[in-house]
């Protein structure tokens, strides 16, 4: 009897005094993944500084950088929207292409005025989005074969609109208002693309949809039992998608001037690669819009470094498949110990 009492009495303060060491270090580790990804790119722009003084840290580099960026940003934002309620949507490149051919031939070929042309890249994005919506939601098809299929179906058409050739002759009041006015010495393109990732941002942190959508993602069984439609949220996210890459698609023609039936096919990959990397920073585990801004930035800036470098193209391919193998293995890897940690 004597033994025990004191045995008692020290297991009860033992408790929360562990307790008291474990949530200072669940607290750490969770700052430490949140912040890698940032932490990294800043060493990279350091070391290319250092190895590239010349060319990589002058302010002609980083502008042309930023605003080189920005379809690539809305892109991977567009993808990321589905892919937070756990659909994919392998045609948001697709739609981005469309839409800018779209609008090129209307406004240079047809001589549609500019704000109609612009309108009609919309209203093709919108159009995608409740096909795939329709497909996915209500028959019940995978996401990732309905929109591979898509995309393909898209492609086709953007060439039979442009007959393989590049469209020209847009009006270039799209372009002056895309790449050639400036604020604070960088193109426009590149605040329309940080514009867009607040309002995703504050989309998914702040309001009803964006809660629901993170509930849809995780459970959608739990989610219909605390009666979130499901497939209105669901169906939501893969109208908004398309809605975004149509937006890209008028920046892309506001970047280059033109309209190219393939040149937005490029961005899938590398979106997928950024849609994946910033979902294990700023929020890991879990795909967030500033995590994807900086995922696009920091594969971009060791693409760039490597070149100035003398690395010869197909580093890109190398980096952004690499990169996508890599961050999907960790997103994963994340998850796992995040559940299994209570973070």
């Amino acid at each position: 009897m004597s033994t025990e009492a004191p045995m008692a009495s020290t297991a009860g303060p033992t408790e929360p005094a562990a307790l008291d060491v474990v949530a200072p270090r669940k607290r750490s580790r969770a700052w430490v993944e949140a912040l890698a990804l940032p932490m990294a790119w800043l060493v990279i722009i350091v070391a290319f500084s250092a190895l590239a003084p010349q060319t990589f840290p002058t302010w002609t580099n980083v502008s042309s950088l930023l605003a080189s960026q920005a379809v690539l940003v809305v892109i991977t934002l567009a993808l990321i929207i589905p892919l937070t309620t756990g659909d994919f949507d392998l045609s948001v490149a697709a739609v981005a292409g469309l839409s800018a051919v779209v609008a090129a031939q209307l406004n240079a070929v047809m001589h549609y005025p500019l704000w109609i042309s612009l309108i009609a890249a919309i209203v093709v994005g919108l159009i995608v989005g409740l096909v795939n919506a329709l497909f996915i939601v209500v028959f019940g098809v995978e996401s990732l074969i309905i929109t591979l299929g898509m995309g393909t179906f898209i492609t086709g058409i953007t060439l039979w609109i442009t007959d393989s050739r590049v469209i020209t002759g847009v009006e270039k009041v799209v372009t002056e208002w895309v790449i050639s006015k400036r604020m604070l010495g960088i193109p426009l393109s590149f605040w329309y693309a940080l514009v867009l990732t607040a309002i995703v941002w504050y989309v998914f942190t702040y309001t009803p949809m964006g809660q629901r959508m993170l509930v849809v993602g995780r459970n959608r069984d739990v989610a219909r039992l605390a009666g979130i439609r499901v497939s209105l949220v669901r169906a939501g996210a893969l109208i908004a998608a398309s809605l975004m890459a149509a937006v890209a698609g008028v920046l892309l023609l506001g970047t280059t001037g033109s309209a190219s039936p393939s040149t937005a096919l490029d961005y899938l990959l590398p979106a997928f690669a950024a849609a994946f990397l910033g979902s294990t920073t700023i929020k890991p585990g879990r795909f967030n819009a500033w995590g994807t801004m900086i995922a696009v930035y920091f594969l971009v800036t060791g693409i760039t470094g490597l070149q100035l470098l003398g690395a010869k193209s197909f580093v890109q391919y190398l980096f952004y498949g690499g990169a996508l193998i890599l961050a999907v293995t960790f997103s994963q890897f994340v998850k796992r110990s995040r559940a299994k940690s209570g973070i």
